[in-house]
């Protein structure tokens, strides 16, 4: 199943890749040369479809638990003042995502959203230290009664050129439900209260929707 934002990208990416071979087999017959244009032109098609892939995820809601909101690898994991919202102190947990990972992003926990927004910037890449504050990005907070107030940040890298986000504030949401989308590239950072309980590391590979990040 393929998530609706690559709906349109695949339709044409399809049409794009029939017609250069039809044309390449009607001017170059059956050669070598069309061969590898058919072959190479397949392999995009194939990582296009990969790219926007949206795999069923069954989320067992606990409003105690952060999810993984995004399928990656953390990269960081640490004590950091949060300066856009909160303007204090939190732990933030960060996880990259590569060309191969699924790009869905989903809600980290269920509740009511408080503040969203977006941010023109530029498209450093995802793992720059400096992307959290000077890329494409936006910032949502979710707050509940059992975990409090959490901030999540989805991040656009080199190659990511938009950002998708559902997120609408007074809004109520379900952890594991679609929260929106990266298209080419990125990361999602998690800021979350100092006495969270973290229940991952660095370079640890998480899935969205399913792997615990933290406890309250």
């Amino acid at each position: 199943m393929f998530h609706k934002e690559g709906h349109l990208i695949i339709i044409i990416s399809f049409i794009t890749v029939s017609f250069i071979n039809i044309i390449s087999f009607m001017l170059l017959g059956n050669v070598l040369l069309a061969k590898i244009i058919g072959g190479v032109t397949i392999i995009i098609l194939v990582l296009i479809l990969q790219f926007f892939r949206n795999p069923k995820r069954k989320t067992q809601v606990n409003d105690s638990l952060i999810i993984s909101p995004v399928d990656g690898k953390v990269v960081v994991v640490e004590n950091v003042y949060e300066k856009e919202y909160f303007k204090d102190n939190r732990i933030q947990i960060s996880i990259f995502m590569s060309p191969l990972n699924v790009h869905v992003t989903r809600y980290a926990m269920s509740g009511i959203i408080k503040f969203s927004k977006y941010h023109p910037g530029k498209y450093l890449v995802a793992w720059h230290p400096k992307s959290s504050e000077l890329n494409e990005r936006t910032t949502v907070v979710i707050e509940n009664e059992n975990f409090g107030t959490i901030l999540y940040r989805q991040i656009a890298g080199a190659i990511a050129k938009r950002i998708v986000n559902y997120a609408k504030v007074d809004s109520r949401v379900v952890q594991g439900e679609d929260a929106g989308f990266i298209k080419f590239g990125s990361r999602v950072d998690l800021f979350l209260p100092l006495d969270s309980k973290i229940k991952v590391k660095i370079n640890q590979m998480v899935v969205g929707g399913i792997d615990t990040i933290a406890e309250s």
